[in-house]
This record gives structure tokens, C-alpha cells and sequence, in this order.
């Protein structure tokens, strides 16, 4: 591999950091939160800092192009086969994807079962740097999402999430394989582990035994305020272009199973045959194919075709309409490290109902309705409080835009430039030191003075207790 160029000056001069985008495309989560990140790096201008970034495809480049700031470029790099050991996933047969769609309602025990019984016996190599990050004069490299290489620089890990531990049952054997390779690999020679959450870190911990002083929680904030601001006329006509009726829910979420449609939809159902209450339902987001299939059928099955959307995925312009034009939004998903579609309703000024697991509660705290998402009831009942109640959804709307100020990107895009220095020991400003050692998601009424002192900001006026 090649060695980096300029490696000592530029750590001390002119920090360089490199991040390597294999495995993104420009849907979903964790691509809607490197678009942020991005974008706000690029904003900052009180540092020395430049910023490369490697994109696996030209179709990557022009869609990141807009958020790049004068301080970053981008180039894009085909990472060799050969290096890259799980190339052989990104290709599938026909025949294979017709079958697999034909037996999807039976992949998930499937799958279970094999991961418990039958671990695989050839496990492949962790992927080497085929030396073009190094050659491009870095002092650090991010991986900004699961996948890791080994190379000749100080790395900094961003996994997310460890949702292969939790539901094993909705990802493939080749995938799980890969995961269980990149993350020990990622956790161990890292230099820092970068996530969102607490939650997140303290599963980290318990499964691969990582010392907590390696993991730095760094939240989110919501993407869509890069996105074009809606006008009235654009409103209009996205209500227009979808054909989409007032009031309604909005779930944004790729369908993947842990994302929970399917009990949602059952409560809908339920809403309407119990109740006569029907509620209509917008969902966004890419449909994921071999589970398609599945809600599609249980969406015809319960008759709700008449009430329930699949927009699939829409522009982002788009996206951000259909939350000014939402009534509520639902996110009933099973599993989730740090919620973008939450962070986007109390930016949009959506009430939000959310599901009681993982790192959610600690992301919501009182800004949303909190309920269990294995309980089609508790779904419903969630559902029903806010289709009926518009002083409860008003409450929520408060809480939801002061909860919305404890996320700021560019706190967060500091923070992650504070890791890049630390990891090229890049002499840290006192703000710096302030911000790795703080956890704003749990403890948001923190501010920095020049001093370095924590200082508890005084309780917010007005503030309303927890809805009943």
C-alpha cells in the first residue's frame, strides 16, 4: 500500500481527512445523515481543515456535489474486486432474486435458524486498501457507515448501529458473514468508534467488549433543512403528484421487516373495523424487494388499499412537502439507533408517535407519544390519540421544536472535526475538549464559554408536563 504523503505536516498544518463512501447510495438513513455531515464540514470555516471524498460511483458524486463546500472534492474510485472480499454480494442471478421472492415469507426463520445452527465455515478477509486513499495525501480516513478497509492511516468507524445482533432473522447469511468480519475488524484497529447514541455505545460494548473510551457518541440532526424550502404552490403540487388525501399519517421507512409495516398496517385495520375510525397512510422510502412482496399482500388482504400509499421513494424536495402536508407522523419501526425521520418532524413541526425500543427513548424523551411495537393495540391506540386530538398533536408540536433545538449540525460536524484532530493529535481548541465530552442527547441544556466550563442552561419556560 502506498504510504501517505506529507502524513506529519499536514497533521500539524493542514489536517487532511479522507472519507471513504463504499457501500452508500443516496436513500435511507445513514446516506441522509452523510449528506448532512458533509454539507455541514463544509459550512465551517474557522479551521485549517480539507476534506476528501472517495465515492464508489459518478452517480454518488453528482448527487453529493450541491452539499460540498470550498474546503472539500470529491473523486471517485472503483474499489478493486479482489480486494474488496464481499464483491461477489453486489451480484445476483435472476433466477435467485425470482426465487427469493417466491419463498420470502419463509427467509426469516430461515435465516435464523442457519445463523444459529450452521455458522459459516469459510469466512472471508477483512478488505486491505488498495493504496489510492493514501495516495491522495490523508492524515485520517472515516468510514462513515459498516464498511471497513485496513489501511496505512488512523481511521475513524462510524457502524451505526449493530442491528444484525438483534434480528439476525432479516439479513442474509453472505451479509451476516460479511458483518461479522467488518465490525470486529472496524472496533479493534480504529483509532475512534464514532455513534449516535448511548444506547448504541453501550451495545457496542456488550458485544464486542470494546473499551468505552474508544466510542464517541456524536447525534444527528435532520437533513431535510438542506433540502429546497417548500412553497405554497409546491405543496400543492406534490399533493397533486402523489394524489394524496388530507388528513393523513406519514411513515417514512424502506421496507425492510424490522421497520414494522406490517403491524402497522394490521392496526390500521383494526382502527377502522373497532372503531370506524379510518386513517389514512403515506409511506416513503425504497421497496425493498424480496419484503415487498409480503406488506403489499397483507396491505390487499386487510383492504386498505383504498387508505394506505407506497410512494416509494421520492425526491427530497418532495419528502419534505409531504411532512408539511402530514398530519402526524408514526414511526413503528423495531429496531433504530437514532430516528432521521424523527429528527425531520420536529424540524418540519410534526407531532410525532414513536416506538418504545432501543435508542428511542432517550431520542424522543417527552417530544413524541412512546409506544410498544409488537402490540398492534398499543400501535392503534397511538395512532387514534393523534388522528383525533389537535390539542394533543398542538402540545406535541411545542415539545417536538424544542426538542429539535438539542440537534445542530454544525455542533455535530464540530464534533466529528474534533475526532479528525484528535486522531492526527492536531493541537484540540478548548470547544473541541468540550464537545468529546459531552453527550448531548441525554443532557441537551449544556452551553460552551470560552472558560471550558459546563454550564446548565436555565429550564425552558412554558414547559408542559408529559401528555397523558
Amino acid at each position: 500500500m502506498a504510504e501517505a504523503s506529507n502524513g506529519g505536516m499536514n497533521s500539524r498544518n493542514r489536517p487532511h481527512i479522507g472519507m471513504y463512501l463504499r457501500k452508500f447510495g443516496h436513500t435511507g438513513g445513514a446516506s441522509q445523515s452523510l449528506m448532512g455531515l458533509i454539507h455541514s464540514l463544509g459550512k465551517l470555516d474557522d479551521g485549517p481543515e480539507q476534506y476528501t471524498i472517495v465515492a464508489q460511483s459518478p452517480a454518488l458524486m453528482e448527487w453529493l456535489k450541491p452539499y460540498c463546500g470550498p474546503n472539500q472534492r470529491i473523486v471517485v474510485h472503483h474499489f478493486g474486486e479482489r480486494n474488496g472480499a464481499y464483491s461477489a454480494n453486489d451480484r445476483r442471478l435472476s433466477a435467485t432474486k425470482v426465487l427469493k421472492t417466491v419463498l420470502a415469507p419463509l427467509l426469516p426463520v430461515a435465516r435464523y435458524v442457519k445463523y444459529q445452527l450452521c455458522p459459516p465455515r469459510n469466512w472471508p478477509e477483512i478488505p486491505l486498501s488498495d493504496g489510492f486513499v493514501e495516495s491522495l495525501g490523508c492524515d485520517v480516513v472515516h468510514f462513515p457507515a459498516y464498511w471497513f478497509m485496513l489501511c496505512n492511516l488512523p481511521s475513524i468507524y462510524n457502524p451505526h448501529d449493530l442491528q444484525h445482533r438483534l434480528y439476525p432473522q432479516y439479513i442474509s447469511q453472505d451479509e451476516l458473514t460479511m458483518r461479522e468480519v467488518i465490525f470486529p475488524a472496524g472496533f479493534r484497529f480504529a483509532h475512534t468508534v464514532v455513534v449516535g447514541t448511548q444506547w448504541v455505545k453501550d451495545d457496542v460494548i456488550r458485544h464486542y467488549r470494546i473499551h468505552p473510551d474508544k466510542i464517541q457518541i456524536i447525534p444527528w440532526a435532520s437533513p431535510t433543512q438542506f433540502y429546497k424550502e417548500p412553497s405554497a404552490d409546491h405543496l400543492v403540487a406534490v399533493s397533486q403528484k402523489y394524489q394524496v388525501e388530507r388528513p393523513f399519517a406519514l411513515f417514512p421507512a424502506n421496507t425492510w421487516p424490522h421497520k414494522n409495516h406490517l403491524r402497522l398496517l394490521d392496526a390500521l385495520a383494526y382502527l377502522r373495523d373497532t372503531r370506524g375510525l379510518v386513517i389514512r397512510l403515506v409511506c416513503t422510502g425504497a421497496l425493498v424487494n424480496w419484503f415487498w412482496p409480503q406488506i403489499e399482500a397483507r396491505m390487499h388482504e386487510l383492504k386498505l388499499a383504498s387508505q394506505v400509499k407506497f410512494l416509494g421513494t421520492v425526491p427530497d424536495e418532495d419528502l419534505r412537502a409531504l411532512y408539511r402536508l402530514s398530519q402526524f407522523l408514526v414511526m413503528p419501526t423495531l429496531y433504530e439507533a437514532d430516528s432521521n425521520p424523527i429528527h425531520e418532524a420536529w424540524f418540519e413541526d410534526v407531532p410525532v408517535a414513536s416506538s418504545n425500543v432501543t435508542a428511542l427513548p432517550d431520542q424522543v424523551k417527552d417530544a413524541g407519544i412512546l409506544f410498544d411495537p409488537k402490540d398492534v393495540r398499543a400501535i392503534a391506540d397511538a395512532v387514534a390519540r393523534l388522528a383525533t386530538n389537535e390539542a394533543l398533536r398542538e402540545e406535541l408540536r411545542q415539545r417536538g421544536r424544542r426538542r429539535a433545538k438539542d440537534f445542530d449540525w454544525e455542533r455535530t460536524a464540530k464534533a466529528y472535526r474534533a475526532v479528525y484532530r484528535r486522531a492526527v493529535e492536531y493541537p484540540l481548541t478548548e470547544e473541541d475538549r468540550w464537545l468529546l465530552q459531552w453527550d448531548w442527547l441525554r443532557e441537551p441544556h449544556r452551553t460552551f464559554t470560552p472558560t471550558e466550563k459546563l454550564v446548565e442552561a436555565t429550564p425552558m419556560a412554558g414547559q408542559v408536563t408529559s401528555p397523558a
